[in-house]
């Protein structure tokens, strides 16, 4: 005899079976889902659904998961979660989710839009998608690291050879220490090769080294141009392609007009389901 509350749970999940259409963006191999969710049939409070479209070789794949909606003022909503169902502001992913929008023809070569931390404009140039951030005027060091907080935590700290730190070990010691317990911390290793930059990230949410973190990059050029004097615009060589961080600096520790530029490319579109 089944139990009662084994048939509801299969009542419960025959209810929410659906088709989902999906479109798959990377920006410099920092990969995302991204769902049109302008009428809002996308069940946001079911982690377990974002964790199976996100997970690599059993759905999807991807290193977050972006929903686009209606907003009542600004273009569209950005509604970002990691691949573990957190939330925070996605840099990369935005300019994802901008391209998206185009595509969709919400807008065209220029937009402002809302997302976790807030409102963010963002414009076509050239080629690329240059993203805005807010304002920042706090920078703190710890000693041999600095930590800002851009949207989404960040620790960096500088390297003589970044091609030869071990980032998913040394990222995880740092993301579950003490220090940044309980939310935890991105981590950022950062090697000055004038007039560039070198980072490979430790993405908190993802809990692996990413191939590129859009954040993270402009944490560490926004803490290179503080502490090291690099002015802007700084040009930032991750593993999955070039980024550029733009930048007007106000005093020592304090940056406005902060931007973030490189490509999102569609990679491929289709349905699942789940």
């Amino acid at each position: 005899m089944i139990k009662k509350s084994r048939l509801l749970s299969w009542l419960f999940l025959f209810k929410e079976n659906m088709k989902i259409s999906f479109t798959k963006y990377q920006g410099t191999g920092n990969d995302f889902v991204l769902i049109d969710n302008r009428t809002e049939f996308f069940p946001k409070g079911n982690v377990d659904l974002i964790q199976r479209l996100t997970k690599n070789k059993f759905g999807i794949g991807a290193d977050g998961l972006i929903l686009v909606e209606n907003h009542s003022s600004l273009d569209f909503e950005m509604v970002y979660f990691n691949a573990d169902g957190s939330q925070s502001l996605c840099g990369n992913g935005s300019r994802c989710a901008v391209q998206f929008a185009k595509d969709l023809g919400i807008i065209q070569n220029q937009t402002t839009f809302s997302t976790y931390d807030g409102v963010h404009d963002a414009f076509f140039l050239e080629g690329l998608i240059h993203f805005s951030l807010q304002d920042l005027n706090e920078i703190l060091s710890g000693g041999n690291y600095f930590f800002i907080n851009n949207g989404s935590p960040h620790y960096v700290t500088f390297v003589a050879d970044v091609d030869k730190i071990d980032v998913g070990h040394i990222g995880a010691e740092v993301r579950y220490s003490k220090a940044f317990a309980p939310a935890g911390t991105n981590v950022n290793f950062v090697e000055i090769d004038h007039p560039l930059l070198k980072v490979r990230t430790y993405e908190r949410g993802v809990e692996a080294e990413t191939l590129s973190c859009g954040t993270g990059v402009t944490a560490s050029a926004i803490v290179a141009a503080s502490a090291f004097e690099m002015e802007s615009p700084i040009s930032i060589e991750t593993q999955g392609g070039q980024l550029f961080v733009s930048f007007v600096r106000v005093g020592s520790k304090s940056f406005s007009d902060i931007y973030l530029a490189g490509t999102a490319i569609k990679v491929f579109e289709g349905s699942i389901d789940v």
